[in-house]
């Protein structure tokens, strides 16, 4: 089903759903199992996978010279939603990228989901790889994940890369992210929110957020693309923070901010236990005030790990 669709159907009662990291190569897909079986007592319709890119590894030959090797650190994501969607009959959501990727490769990683049944993808640019100063797409693939968009509804208007006597139009339905703080390489909101409108203009149905820890960087968001005429569903992401690092590891990589009253009770933790337990205690508080105003659903960051995710849905669903 539709992501779109388990909104229609929940009769404005938000729904919590979550997003789980492929396991490192090399590990069991139990790693997964055994992060996702503790969250499904509280019903998530569906659950994101993520996609990871491909990594440049520079191994030296016996000539001296440097041999250039890609590495994908984090494969399985076809695998594991078909997995998820076999094991406990919810519907899977794989992120699918543009960086790594030509067009070609795109079109036929969408049409292995749409064999598989998978009925919900979330189109993302991705990031720039580690030796990477600024995005590089591959040869003859997208720069932008409103191309990506575009390539995905003309599959689901039957209308592949090349011309097929016989072509089958798919069904996906398409979510993008939003960035209630701007992405990091917006110059302003203002135009960050006009390319934000542009993919759902080619499609997109929905909005999945960056993670946040004030919500009234949310509510103004939503505002904001309201005002902006862009009125797909709108998912609140959330994630309980759990370690000190984290403190300052989540606003360089994610570009979010931290509230000050955030900071000073984890300044106060003497170790992690007591930082994951101020975490948990303030995305509850966020969860409440989210679930007050009705989203849709109240979208968990795992990063591979449930428990504190539990904990959270546990005083809230």
């Amino acid at each position: 089903m539709k992501v779109i669709d388990h909104i229609k159907n929940s009769k404005g009662k938000t729904q919590f759903t979550f997003e789980i990291l492929p396991p490192v190569k090399g590990h069991h897909i139990n790693s997964i199992f055994d992060n996702v079986d503790p969250l499904m007592e509280f019903n998530p319709p569906f659950i994101d996978v993520t996609y990871h890119r491909e990594e440049y590894v520079f191994n030296e030959k016996e000539n001296g010279l440097l041999e250039k090797k890609i590495v994908r650190k984090r494969p399985g994501t076809v695998g594991i939603c078909a997995a998820i969607q076999n094991k406990y009959n919810v519907d899977a959501v794989p992120h699918i990228l543009c960086g790594g990727f030509s067009r070609e490769v795109t079109e036929n990683f969408l049409i292995d989901l749409d064999f598989l049944g998978i009925d919900n993808v979330v189109a993302l640019r991705g990031d720039a790889i580690k030796s990477e100063t600024y995005f590089t797409p591959n040869q003859d693939g997208h720069t932008y994940a409103s191309e990506l968009v575009n390539q995905i509804t003309n599959l689901n208007d039957g209308k592949y890369l090349e011309n097929l006597e016989v072509a089958t139009k798919t069904n996906f339905c398409i979510g993008v992210a939003g960035y209630p703080e701007k992405h990091m390489e917006a110059p302003s909101i203002k135009s960050d929110l006009h390319f934000l409108k542009e993919k759902i203009k080619l499609g997109a149905d929905y909005i999945i957020t960056q993670m946040f820890f004030d919500n009234n960087k949310y509510f103004e968001f939503a505002d904001l693309c309201e005002k902006e005429g862009i009125n797909v569903p709108i998912i609140p992401g959330l994630k309980p923070i759990s370690t000190l690092k984290q403190l300052n590891l989540i606003p360089h990589r994610f570009h979010c901010d931290l509230p000050e009253p955030l900071i000073k009770e984890i300044i106060k933790c003497k170790d992690n236990s007591q930082v994951r337990q101020v975490g948990i205690e303030w995305c509850i508080e966020q969860s409440k005030e989210l679930k007050s105003k009705n989203v849709p659903f109240l979208h968990y960051y795992s990063m591979g790990r449930s428990s504190n995710i539990r904990a959270v849905a546990e005083a809230i669903f």
